[in-house]
């Protein structure tokens, strides 16, 4: 980074902005394989903190992979520079007083960890999506899993590229009994959580 470079510091500060639209700015993290329902989770969340008159934005991961991200691959490296990005522009969303929902695969450790440690770590949720592999294999909504058993698509996450479970998330769903939980069972437990924190609580 350059030297010759200097911090502008803003008149309005996240308190205030806080204030404004009464909710606590904060990124949920979203991270699993592949067809473990992270979009899924992302959209009932935004509706639902919608239909509470909180403001959320989602950032997805394949979406940013059309604009943000579009000159990024899947090696390693690639993957670390994707996470970072995703992590310095859900950080200006939560500064900005919104919910920030990030739905990515996000496969390293050390990668979501760098994130948390961009912002107060309060203000980091990371949602696991712990779903196996065997679900997620069989639900494959975007035929992925099928091309990556036939080779057709090298270092896919579960298959032949690791993915690295968290130690210490703050939230975690599993599926019961074979099955993913419903959209709305899934994001009414997110909820509470945020609820419980005073993400929702008018400031």
């Amino acid at each position: 980074m350059s030297t010759n470079i200097f911090w502008q510091e803003s008149p309005i500060g996240k308190t205030e902005r806080q204030k404004l639209i009464n909710q606590k700015g904060c990124v949920v993290w979203i991270t699993g394989l592949s067809g473990s329902g992270k979009s899924t989770l992302a959209c009932s969340l935004s509706r639902e903190l919608y239909t509470r008159g909180k403001l959320s934005y989602i950032l997805d991961g394949d979406n940013l992979r059309h604009g943000l991200n579009k000159d990024l691959g899947f090696k390693a490296e690639d993957r670390v520079e994707n996470i970072r990005r995703v992590g310095e522009v859900a950080k200006l969303f939560a500064d900005a007083g919104l919910i920030c929902i990030a739905s990515l695969i996000s496969p390293y450790r050390k990668d979501r960890d760098a994130c948390r440690e961009m912002m107060q770590c309060s203000s980091f949720i990371e949602v696991y999506m712990n779903m196996s592999l065997q679900l997620c294999e069989a639900r494959d909504p975007k035929g992925l899993y099928k091309l990556a058993r036939a080779g057709k698509i090298k270092g896919f996450t579960g298959i032949d590229d690791p993915y690295e479970s968290p130690l210490n998330c703050e939230i975690e769903l599993k599926e019961k009994e074979g099955e993913c939980p419903s959209p709305v069972a899934m994001a009414e437990e997110v909820i509470a959580y945020l609820e419980g924190k005073g993400f929702l609580q008018n400031q």
